[in-house]
């Protein structure tokens, strides 16, 4: 297989740069304060901009409301570590007329009523349609949970309906909980408990493999082989594209589909010159064998969470060994895993 055909992206998001004041432990992104701060320049963000105007699927509630897996966000990282900038971008995508634009973001900067206000009117002034605010336990050891209430109260005033609680199973919890201020996992486990984890959506990729392995079951290496991740690499919806121009389908952290900033060139990807994506639309099994067998790569004994945590774990391998594949990208990623 030299080829892999991919459908127009339909929604998704734009990585305005990988640095957070975060360091959070299921980070599908490893997205940390130790990241570069290379934000996206206006230049790279206008060129994507402009070739995803046409493409971006409205919200079945209509183009001003919005939608996780509809429109347009702009994400992280943390934006609002670059606030003119993503005042910027914003103003970009609103005279680009795209619809169900909104902002993810962690609410740390949300540290009184006043500034909270502010920086949410001039975003929806500037034709912003709504914000997503992140909750859950491993944000909670950073950001002082009064304000993301602060955030999900005073963005309901700005944005109206448009505010998505993710995840609301977590916000109502620390709310009937009583939390206030920051909170170690380990504490939060010991107050809350571990069942109310199975109750919501937690990827186990990412830094989670890592960090969070101990509370899923593991399996040999060989429990994979035989699948690929030809599925999670062609969807067309929630992709990403970074502040380095990568293109990033299925929430794929550290592999690169191209350069997004020439979106025509990605309809059909070259995987001649790819071994690594070549293996994943594959079988894992070959991304397996090409570690192993040109980089050395040992099987780990405690076994894998899951096909992804097989897939990262090789590809973190092979790119501390070698710069040869260009679809390891950002390989800062790698640097940021937390894997021993």
């Amino acid at each position: 297989m030299d080829e892999l055909l991919l459908p127009e992206p339909f929604s998704g998001g734009l990585i305005l740069s990988y640095k957070c004041n975060s360091h959070c432990r299921h980070c599908m992104y490893a997205c940390s304060p130790r990241f570069k701060g290379d934000w996206i320049s206006e230049r790279d963000a206008e060129r994507i901009l402009v070739q995803l105007a046409d493409k971006v699927r409205e919200s079945p509630l209509g183009p001003d409301r919005i939608g996780v897996n509809y429109g347009l966000h702009f994400t992280g990282g943390e934006p609002f570590l670059n606030f003119d900038l993503l005042l910027k971008v914003t103003e970009m995508a609103r005279g680009l007329r795209i619809p169900s634009t909104f902002v993810e973001t962690n609410s740390f900067w949300c540290i009184n009523d006043d500034v909270t206000r502010d920086k949410l009117t001039e975003l929806r002034d500037a034709g912003l349609h709504g914000i997503l605010v992140s909750v859950n336990p491993f944000l909670l050891e950073y950001v002082p949970f009064e304000r993301t209430e602060r955030a999900v109260r005073i963005g309901g005033e700005v944005f109206g309906e448009n505010v998505i609680v993710y995840q609301t199973f977590f916000y109502h919890q620390f709310k009937r909980l009583g939390f206030r201020g920051s909170l170690l996992f380990d504490e939060y486990l010991r107050t809350a408990g571990i069942e109310g984890l199975s109750y919501v959506e937690l990827l186990p990729m990412g830094r989670a493999c890592y960090r969070l392995g101990d509370l899923y079951r593991k399996y040999p290496a060989e429990r994979f082989f035989g699948e690929s991740c030809r599925a999670e690499l062609t969807r067309p919806w929630h992709i990403h594209i970074d502040n380095y121009g990568n293109y990033i389908a299925g929430y794929c952290g550290g592999i690169s589909l191209g350069d997004a900033r020439d979106l025509s060139s990605l309809r059909k990807v070259d995987l001649s010159d790819k071994p690594v994506l070549r293996a994943l639309v594959t079988d894992l099994r070959r991304l397996y064998e090409l570690g192993v067998e040109e980089f050395g790569y040992k099987e780990r004994k405690a076994g894998y969470i899951s096909k992804c945590h097989l897939c990262v774990d090789v590809r973190r391998h092979i790119a501390q060994q070698t710069d040869m594949f260009k679809e390891l990208s950002p390989r800062e990623f790698y640097l940021h895993l937390d894997g021993e």
